[in-house]
C-alpha cells in the first residue's frame, strides 16, 4: 500500500502537467473576447493579451561598472555614542 501512494501522486503529477499547455487558445464556443480596456481604442486579440509587457517581465541590464569612483566621506557616519 506504501508503494502505490508515490506512484498514484507522480502519475497525477505528469496528468496534470500537461493542463497548463497555451498552443492554440481560443474564446470558447459563442463567446467573445474581454471587453477592450478603457481608453483603448480595439479589443486586443489573444496574442496580445498572452504577450507580457516590459512592466510584467523586466529587461535584464547587465551593465557591469565601467569606473570606480571613491565615496565621499559622511559626516553623519559618526561613532555610536560612549
Amino acid at each position: 500500500m506504501k508503494r502505490l501512494i508515490p506512484i498514484g501522486a507522480l502519475a497525477s503529477a505528469l496528468v496534470l502537467g500537461g493542463c497548463g499547455a497555451a498552443d492554440g487558445l481560443k474564446p470558447a464556443a459563442g463567446k467573445a473576447l474581454p471587453v477592450a480596456p478603457y481608453g483603448a481604442k480595439a479589443t486586443p486579440t489573444p496574442t496580445q493579451l498572452l504577450t507580457p509587457t516590459t512592466q510584467q517581465r523586466p529587461e535584464r541590464s547587465d551593465e557591469l561598472l565601467k569606473s570606480s569612483v571613491p565615496r565621499r566621506s559622511d559626516e553623519f557616519d559618526l561613532p555610536p555614542p560612549d
